[in-house]
C-alpha cells in the first residue's frame, strides 16, 4: 500500500515521503495512529505542504545540530518522580517527560519523537537516553531519577 507519512517512523522515513509498506501495517499500526494518510492523487498537494513544514521545524546544517548536541551534553536533567521505598518508580518515564525536564533544566526545547529510550526507565538512578537532531548528529543526555 502506497501511503504518505505525516510524522517521521524510524526505519521507514519523515514526514512528507511517499513510501510503500504491507497493507496490514498500514491499516492497523501506521493510520490509526496518525502516522500516515493514504496515498491519493489530491495526496501530492499535502505531500508539500508537510514537507515545507517540516523544513522550518527541523534543523537544517549539521553546525546546528551540533551545537544544540553541545547544549543538551552539558545540561544536568534531574527528574522527580513518584518511587516506592526500594527504589522502583510508579509507571514509567516517558519522552514527554524527559523533554519538559530538558525543558526545565535550561536546555533547548526537544520533539519528545527524537528522543530514545534504550529499555524503560523504572527505576531511579542515572540514565542515559539518545536524541536524534539530524540524521548523523544524535546527542547523549543523562538523566537522573529522583523520588519527589
Amino acid at each position: 500500500m502506497k501511503i504518505i507519512l505525516t510524522h517521521e517512523v524510524s526505519g521507514l522515513g519523515a514526514a512528507g515521503d511517499v513510501v510503500d509498506v504491507k497493507d496490514g501495517y498500514a491499516r492497523n499500526y501506521l493510520i490509526p495512529r496518525k502516522f500516515a494518510i493514504r496515498w491519493t492523487k489530491g495526496g501530492e498537494k499535502d505531500v508539500e505542504q508537510i514537507r515545507r513544514a517540516r523544513k522550518i521545524h527541523e534543523i537544517q546544517t549539521i553546525e546546528q545540530a551540533n551545537q544544540v548536541k553541545a547544549q543538551l551534553e552539558g545540561v544536568k536533567v534531574r527528574l522527580a518522580v513518584r518511587a516506592g521505598d526500594a527504589g522502583r518508580l510508579f509507571g514509567s518515564v516517558t519522552q514527554a517527560d524527559i523533554a519538559s525536564a530538558i525543558k526545565a533544566a535550561g536546555g533547548p526545547e526537544v520533539d519528545k519523537r527524537r528522543i530514545e529510550v534504550a529499555s524503560a526507565i523504572k527505576t531511579l538512578g542515572a540514565h542515559a537516553t539518545s536524541v536524534r537532531l539530524h540524521p548523523e548528529v544524535a546527542a547523549t543526555v543523562n538523566i537522573e531519577v529522583v523520588a519527589a
